[in-house]
């Protein structure tokens, strides 16, 4: 629609973005798969910028282990949180359930510059930020998906939009809260608030390149617009925008134009 805009596009994690493109204000737009913390908006602010939150879709955070490890089906959260936590760091999975293998993990996450790094150690772990060294970290999900499938005893974490586009790959787990029920990671489950590492996701727009760049208020209108299709579950893993949510965005949108 918009061909004479030229745009350039960069892959960092939610943190990196901020710090590295969006802070500086050298970017319209910061994907997000948390909420923008106190400094990042502090540092914002003290560069002559409002950021301006659209939660766009829901993500349900996936634990997956190997195909071959037949052993656990379902975990609950604190025994998720046990095993990544840095003062508990079982080396083998006979540390945390004498029923399991007495071998070492090999562990798959995210690098600390991703927003799903931050949501994993504080929803799971208890404290933002809190990890143990000994694991693999990095911004691809190819990569995580990889070093799980690849070793028997590997064990890791990843956004469902990328396992429910690959299920053969890895083995994805159940997961409870203590004394509950696990449920299966699904996008149901994540919109019906059932699964409990359901979490939303979000962009954040610079106040002032908006206020410059009609395109960019376009762009924004359209992708707020496309966010509540049936595209977004069935080709991308993620649960679209409720209608409520779709016109709440359209009037944030509209009240900041």
């Amino acid at each position: 629609m918009h061909p004479e805009v030229s745009f350039d596009l960069s892959k960092d994690g939610s943190g990196g973005g901020f710090r590295n493109v969006f802070i500086p204000g050298d970017s319209d737009i910061n994907n997000a798969s948390r909420p923008i913390k106190d400094g990042e908006l502090q540092d914002c602010q003290d560069n002559g910028i409002d950021p301006i939150e659209f939660r766009i879709a829901q993500d349900a955070l996936t634990v997956v282990v190997n195909n071959n490890a037949d052993w656990v089906d379902e975990m609950s959260v604190s025994t998720v949180g046990e095993i990544w936590s840095p003062e508990s760091a079982p080396e083998t999975w006979a540390d945390v359930n004498s029923d399991w293998p007495d071998e070492e993990f090999e562990l798959f996450g995210a690098a600390t510059t991703s927003g799903t790094f931050d949501y994993f150690t504080e929803e799971v772990v208890g404290e933002e930020g809190a990890i143990r060294e000994d694991y693999e970290g990095t911004e691809r999900d190819d990569q995580i998906a990889a070093g799980v499938s690849g070793s028997e005893y590997a064990f890791g974490y990843l956004p469902f939009a990328y396992y429910v586009n690959n299920p053969d790959q890895v083995k994805a787990l159940a997961i409870s809260h203590e004394g509950d029920d696990a449920v299966e990671p699904s996008l149901e489950a994540a919109q019906s608030g059932e699964y409990p590492l359901a979490r939303p996701l979000f962009f954040y727009v610079n106040n002032n390149k908006l206020a410059e760049k009609p395109t960019l208020q376009e762009f924004v209108r359209y992708y707020v617009e496309q966010s509540g299709k049936d595209f977004i579950a069935s080709d991308i893993g993620y649960v679209p925008s409720s209608d409520d949510q779709v016109q709440s965005n359209l009037d944030t949108l509209e009240q900041n134009i």
